[in-house]
């Protein structure tokens, strides 16, 4: 370790790399190379790309000058390029943490077994809250997810740890610091002209996390064939800067070392930067190369034994190498992790500006053997270390294109008007009568103004007369032709480019279809979207990467810069909330996911979904509502399932319970109509007991009444007998009577 921090190591790193890259011994170098090629892409990604190729093409032994030509390139290539460019960097996204460490884990553990007991212990929680006043709940959610699924997706679209809110507040807070959308937009414009686009983070206590756009152009590294230069094990890039620039960068430089840099300069310039004649140069500049240098260092402990027996631990450099006898009780523990080395090295000398052991490594906590470079890199079209490029592509049609624009105007340069074909001596024999000239001039006149024309089928002799016609259209159409198959051509090289690029007319809406749909135009332009997936996806990589390489650097802020409290206040500006959780951050470890807004295709597959499970009244409007507000169409998805789900059950308990309704109506209808015909039965029953009562009762009155009646009759009957008897007792009195009188009178008598 020692070595590798000494200078003399840094050089022949430097030197390494420089030979490798900028070594001209044979006739090229891999960074003019480079350099060459990412230019010319560039210039026909702009229309601006050499004309010298044309010239070529049409000289004959290199003379033009029969040739008056317009050589400005068709800048047919720059539409496609802003086509692309444009429509990526519309989508927007949110950058999302996720708290993975242990203590983040946990709550997210605790927080989910609660609301689960919550769950199960639903009906008892809310007997109690009624019952007796008491919050017996584990959790704080007033609405609990009815199955595992809502919980998951709950888990997923809802919780979100105040912590987790920090961390992408502060994300957001230095991405727009940085101007990060500005670079967002070069690096996916890179993507596709370059086919490369690179990123680099850093860390200083002056500015704090700083993002840099970086020029692929400008860029070394490590031979890989992987598109994500993961493999890589260093990486920098080639800058051309002033003088006063190297003196404030690098301030324990002298004025003497400045004088020695500019002497010592290499003479062959052309190999640092090849697209300048060294006319154009400034003087006072020089190229500096920065790296960063991936290696391994040791880091070796002294374990020595103590007299309870116990382990001491003390950190020592990798030189220390004790007895293995164990003498003296202790013996080496070693361990190599990744490390990573800063340097800046003068081009074309033995100037090293810097070299040392990066301060502020980014090491995932996850993997502290790990580190990560500096920069971040992509190239989604690469194979064998050669990179490919949407404009790469095209260039050749791009060619053929402007050829044939120069033929056209070659075609058009040569092409003559329709004329008119006058025979003098046909006017000759012609005589108006009038007195007037009837002379060419006269002639064409009047043909121009009227269209008409005199002749003479005779001559005077009153021969046949040739020009009896004297005058004569005449039409050049010959080049028509060549125009109609120039055009041709040029459509032909113009669908090739589309072809190829995968960028349809609806794409760019150039030819919209009058009779197609526009469901059809979008679902044209969502395919022509799949073509140029591998940009979108590439430069989404180039994010997810920084965002966690800064989510490493905010360890750094919190925990060494001076710029601590500002950089809390300026999160706290945005999320007072969060200000108790800053402080602690750098104690978490957090996974850094891209959310992307779904595209136009996406949307409407969802959309789609939403109104046929509304048409068929499997979801609310208020479900409709929320699935909108749902970035992730996956979730949803998910989320759509559930409450259609939902909406079933729902539906089927309602049917259920008017099942039930119906029954227990039509129970309590037959109850109430066998009540009723008890009733009726009992009001008959109770209405015949009581014409019965009333007709015993009316029986008896009666009865009575006779009872009367032949009382007073049987009293009258006896009266009346008893009279009788008297009557008849008289009558025997007076018989008797009668009879003692008769015999008292013949008593008498006799």
């Amino acid at each position: 370790d020692a070595e590798k921090l000494s200078y003399d190591y840094g050089l022949k790193v430097g030197k390494a790399i420089e030979q490798e890259w900028f070594n001209n011994d044979r006739g090229s170098n891999r960074y003019r190379t480079n350099q060459n090629d990412f230019h010319s892409l560039r210039l026909y990604a702009r229309g601006e790309q050499s004309i010298q190729k044309y010239k070529d093409e049409l000289s004959i032994n290199g003379d033009l000058s029969y040739l008056n030509l317009d050589w400005k390139p068709v800048p047919i290539i720059s539409k496609f390029v802003d086509i692309v460019v444009n429509g990526i960097a519309e989508r927007t996204y949110d950058i999302k943490a996720y708290s993975q460490d242990s203590y983040g884990m946990k709550e997210r553990t605790d927080y989910m077994e609660a609301v689960m007991s919550d769950m199960e212990f639903r009906e008892f929680d809310q007997f109690a809250a009624e019952n007796f006043g008491v919050d017996t709940k584990k959790s704080k959610e007033k609405s609990l997810p009815d199955t595992t699924e809502e919980l998951q997706l709950h888990m997923q679209l809802t919780y979100k740890q105040s912590v987790e809110i920090a961390e992408e507040q502060a994300l957001k807070v230095l991405m727009e610091g940085s101007n990060y959308e500005l670079i967002k937009k070069r690096f996916y414009y890179d993507l596709t002209v370059l086919g490369i686009g690179a990123v680099k983070t850093s860390f200083n206590t002056s500015e704090g996390v700083v993002v840099d756009y970086v020029d692929p152009a400008n860029l070394v590294y490590s031979y890989t064939e992987s598109p994500y230069f993961d493999d890589i094990y260093y990486v920098g890039e080639a800058k051309t800067i002033p003088v006063n620039e190297l003196a404030k960068q690098f301030p324990h430089l002298t004025e003497s070392d400045l004088e020695d840099i500019m002497k010592n300069k290499s003479n062959n310039r052309s190999n640092f930067n090849s697209r300048h004649s060294e006319d154009k140069e400034d003087n006072n500049t020089v190229q500096v190369l920065y790296f960063n240098y991936k290696t391994y260092m040791n880091e070796v402990y002294k374990v020595k034994e103590t007299a309870t027996g116990a382990d001491k631990i003390i950190d020592k450099d990798d030189s220390f190498n004790p007895p293995e006898n164990m003498e003296g009780g202790f013996s080496r523990m070693l361990r190599s992790i990744e490390c990573l080395y800063e340097g800046a090295m003068i081009l074309g000398t033995n100037k090293m500006l810097k070299w040392e052991m990066s301060r502020n490594m980014m090491r995932p906590k996850s993997d502290f053997t790990k580190v990560k470079m500096n920069y971040a890199i992509v190239a989604p079209r690469m194979y064998d270390g050669r990179i490919d490029s949407l404009v790469k592509k095209i260039t050749g049609f791009a060619d053929m294109i402007q050829l044939t624009h120069l033929k056209l105007q070659q075609v058009l340069s040569r092409m003559v008007p329709d004329g008119v074909y006058l025979d003098a001596d046909g006017l000759a024999e012609v005589d108006l009568g009038n007195g007037t000239n009837y002379n060419p001039q006269e002639a064409l006149n009047m043909f121009f103004q009227t269209g008409s024309v005199i002749g003479r089928s005779f001559t005077s002799e009153g021969d046949m007369n040739p020009g009896k016609v004297p005058i004569q259209e005449i039409t050049s159409g010959s080049g028509g032709n060549k125009m109609q198959a120039l055009i041709g051509n040029y459509n032909y090289y113009l669908q090739m480019i589309r072809d190829v690029t995968g960028l349809n007319e609806a794409r760019d809406g150039g030819m919209p279809d009058k009779n197609a749909l526009v469901g059809i135009q979008k679902i044209a332009a969502a395919n022509s979207n799949v073509a140029t997936r591998h940009i979108l996806q590439a430069g989404l990589y180039l994010t997810a990467e920084t965002a966690e390489c800064l989510s490493l650097r905010i360890s750094d802020i919190i925990e060494y810069s001076p710029t601590k409290d500002a950089f809390i206040q300026a999160i706290g500006a945005h999320n007072v909330a969060t200000l108790e959780e800053m402080s602690e951050l750098h104690l978490y470890d957090f996974g850094i996911f891209i959310e992307l807004m779904p595209d136009e295709e996406e949307k409407q597959m969802l959309e789609n979904n939403i109104q046929m499970a509304l048409q068929q009244k499997s979801i609310e409007l208020e479900d409709a509502i929320d699935l909108r507000e749902i970035r992730n169409i996956k979730l949803a998805n998910q989320l759509l399932k559930i409450r259609r789900k939902k909406k079933e059950e729902k539906d089927r308990k309602l049917q259920l319970e008017n099942i039930q309704a119906q029954t227990q109506s039509n129970a309590q209808a037959a109850q109430a109509a066998a009540q009723a015909e008890v009733q009726k039965e009992q009001a008959l029953n109770q209405g015949r007991a009581q014409f019965e009562q009333m007709k015993a009762q009316v029986d008896a009155q009666k009865m009575m009444q006779e009872a009367e009646i032949k009382k007073e009759l049987m009293a009258l009957e006896f009266q009346y007998n008893m009279q009788l008897k008297g009557v008849d007792t008289q009558n025997l009195k007076d018989r008797e009577k009668e009879k003692e009188d008769r015999k008292d009178e013949r008593t008498k008598i006799q």
